[in-house]
């Protein structure tokens, strides 16, 4: 069965662009070689961490989103344990938390159509016109006394 999950990897400061490219190449034929399918992935740049992690201040931030099944997360997983430039990395399923997100819209959209059809239904109707013979009461003149 294929979820998705959201990879998330901290590589070395000092690691140089090429070997972050080929780093994230090898990581991309994994996925496909294990018969899973990389949605996205999103470069975030060096930023500072929280904690001093194998003596760096420092990392290289990676997130990856990928949609397979846990043979893939594993093996990702594995190759990521033993490949030296890489400090941290965390692994998380998602889609459970999409489907949950996507019903929570749809119950918004669903009362705000409520909501918007009676609040449209009294603008649209018109004011009725005194029946005729008759005065508005607007118009009577008060008594004088």
């Amino acid at each position: 069965m294929n979820r998705t999950y959201e990879l998330m990897f901290i590589v070395r400061p000092d690691m140089a662009d090429e070997d972050l490219e080929k780093l994230i190449s090898t990581l991309e034929s994994t996925v496909t070689s294990a018969a899973g399918a990389i949605k996205s992935i999103d470069r975030m740049g060096k930023r500072r961490l929280a904690y001093v992690v194998r003596k760096f201040r420092e990392g290289i931030y990676i997130l990856m989103t990928i949609e397979g099944a846990g043979t893939v997360v594993h093996e990702l997983e594995r190759r990521l344990r033993v490949t030296e430039p890489v400090i941290k990395f965390l692994t998380v399923r998602i889609d459970e938390e999409q489907k949950r997100l996507d019903k929570i819209k749809k119950l918004r959209d669903a009362r705000k159509k409520v909501s918007a059809q009676p609040a449209a239904a009294v603008e649209e109707a018109p004011a009725t016109p005194p029946a005729t013979g008759e005065t508005p009461a607007a118009a009577v003149p008060a008594a004088t006394v």
